[in-house]
Order: structure tokens, then sequence, then C-alpha cells
């Protein structure tokens, strides 16, 4: 018989695991890449050339890795305290959003001005989104994978209705898109010619600053016990409550500057296909790291260097760019076993044969 013990893990395992699951996972995509026909070898060469070969593609990697930072540590956040958001997706949409309808000339003012004001725009609108599932959930016992799940569509049609209606730009020639974000209200560039912004060090100042509270402060004192116990929290007198409603603000928050970024430093105006998807990859990027929010950050790297990787692999020998998918999907797989393996051990317990009741 099998049995599962708990152990003890340290913190050399709680680093080695995440990595060790990115390499296996690259080592697994070497299948398909050979039934697929590519010289495995050139192919990963190729994949860090175009990630890392040039000022220009690591460049593209930092400004995919910006908005997985902010997502990764959205949902890292709530996943502390067991507030399961699947909706960053969501969250991302409404706060670009936001910093479309207040930058594009519902005030002006020098850019000292209006960049903050669309940056706390943004997160106060990614933080409303997420508020409403978690009183949800405290009020009606509402199961907010599925609230904030179901938000990321009505958000993305509301989104496009807007796109469609008030907020559609009359010079857009028809295109479903916003207006333009005023200069003043835009992030400025990092590196000229260049499309990384200073959203990036939004996500880095995030990842400290999270990473203080949680490590450091009472509020995350309280979060790690209530995702540890909720019960016993608040039979040691924590606030459960008001403190599932401050992670919901600050993981919506957190999620709504990715937004803000994608809007306000990318492209400076809102389309539908804003996102490819940066609020679900943040799930992954934060199981990844093992919800550290430090750990994020190397998270969403990796993240972006696989997918930027493919996408300059794939043109180069012909191979789908969806071998990207399939590395970032085994390597949540890997983690998620390898972490496993590292809390509990595995013993087999051998059946002992039953005593008789008594001698003949």
């Amino acid at each position: 018989m099998i049995r599962f013990e708990p152990r003890p893990v340290s913190a050399v395992l709680t680093v080695f695991v995440p990595v060790a699951a990115a390499a296996v996972a690259l080592a697994l995509a070497a299948i398909p890449l050979a039934f697929a026909g590519a010289p495995i070898l050139s192919a990963y060469v190729l994949m860090v050339k175009g990630a890392y070969g040039s000022i220009f593609a690591f460049s593209e990697t930092l400004t995919r890795t910006t908005p997985l930072i902010l997502t990764g540590l959205a949902a890292a956040v709530a996943f502390r305290a067991k507030l399961w958001n699947i909706g960053g997706e969501g969250q991302l949409y409404a706060g670009a959003l936001a910093a479309v309808a207040v930058g594009t000339g519902a005030f002006s003012g020098p850019p000292i001005l209006m960049i903050p004001t669309v940056v706390i725009a943004g997160a106060a609108a990614g933080a409303a989104l997420m508020l409403g599932p978690a009183l949800l959930k405290l009020r009606f016992g509402a199961d907010e994978v599925v609230t904030t799940l179901l938000l990321n569509f009505i958000m993305l049609l509301f989104v496009q209705m807007m796109l469609e209606g008030a907020l559609k730009d009359p010079m857009g020639l028809g295109w479903p898109q916003s207006s333009p974000i005023l200069d003043e209200a835009m992030l400025p560039t990092l590196i000229e010619r260049m499309r990384v912004h200073s959203g990036l060090l939004i996500g880095l100042v995030m990842a400290v600053v999270v990473h203080v509270m949680i490590r450091y402060t009472v509020w995350g004192y309280e979060i790690r016990a209530v995702g540890e116990n909720a019960s016993a929290a608040r039979y040691a007198g924590i606030p459960v409550t008001a403190t599932i409603v401050r992670v919901a603000i600050i993981s919506g928050g957190l999620a709504g500057l990715a937004g803000v970024g994608e809007v306000a430093g990318l492209k400076g105006y809102l389309t539908a296909d804003l996102s490819p998807g940066f609020g679900y990859a943040g799930i992954v990027v934060a199981m990844l790291a093992g919800l550290s929010p430090l750990g994020v950050v190397a998270a969403a790297l990796f993240v972006a260097s696989v997918f930027v990787g493919a996408d300059s692999m794939s043109r180069a020998i012909g191979v789908s760019s969806y071998l990207a998918d399939l590395v970032v999907a085994m390597s949540l797989l890997c983690v998620l076993i390898g972490g496993f393996i590292v809390r509990f051990r595995i013993r087999w317990v051998g059946r002992h044969p039953a005593h008789s009741g008594g001698e003949g």
C-alpha cells in the first residue's frame, strides 16, 4: 500500500524545482520537434537567439515580460490567501479601459499629473472588478473561480461595445479601436527606438513591494495565515473578511496595471485583441514561481523568452509557434509534479497478516 507523508521543504529545493521543471519541459519539447523533422539543437539555438540574440530581441522579451510580471503577481497574491483569482484577463482589460477613458482627453495636464492619474485609474478599475467576486464569496459563498472566469468574457464584451460606441476613434477609418492616448499620459520608453517601456520598472517595483509586504508586514502575516487555514486564523483573531477584501483589491489592482502598461506604454490605444492571454499566462507564471513575488519576475522572463524565442524559431525553420504553449504547459505540469514529490515522502507499507482470535 502506498502512503504519502509530509516532509519539510528546504529553501534550496523550493528554488531548484521550478528550474528543473523548466529544463525537463524543454527536454520533453524536443520530442514533438523531432517528429516535426526540425533539427533539435539548431531549434533551441534559434530560440535563444530569438529572445536574446540582439538588443531588439532582448527588448521584445522584456516587453512581453512586463504584463506577465504584473498578472503573475496578481495571481500569486490572491492564491496566497486561497482566493482563486482566475480573472486576471478581465482585470487587465478593465485597467486598460480605464486608462484609455482617462488618458484620451478626460482632462489635460503635464506628464507629472497625467501619468499617475492614468496608472491609478487603471489599478482602481482592476481592483473594482476583483472586489465583486470577493464580496460574493464572502457574503453568499459564491465560487470565485466561476465568477472571475465569467467576468473575463463579460469584460471583453463590454470593451468591444465601448470600442464600437463611446470610445471609438472617429479617425480610425471604421476600425474598432479607441482614440489614442495623449502623449502626456504615455509611459516613457526605456530604450530609444525600442518598445520596452517604464511599465517594466513598475512591475519590478511592485514585485519588491509585494515581497516585503508578504514577508515582513502584519498584512502579509494575515494573508499567509488565512491562506493556511482561514478557520484557525479567525479563531486567532485575524480579520479574515477584511484580509480577503484587501487581497482582492491588491490582486485586481496589479492585473489592472498590466492593462495600463499595454495601452499607455506600448500600443497607445485600446483594441479588443490587446492581450493574447496575459491574464491566464499570469497564473502559470505564479505557479512556476511557487507564489514567490520575486520568483514571479524570473518565471515571467522565462515564459516571455519561450514565447518570443519560439516565434523567431518558427519563422526560421518552419515549425509551429504553438511549441511555446507546449513548453509553458509542460513546465507548469512538471512544477506541480515536482512540488508534490518535494512536499511528500512516498512510503510503501506492507500488509500485515490478520491475527487469529484464539488457539485451536
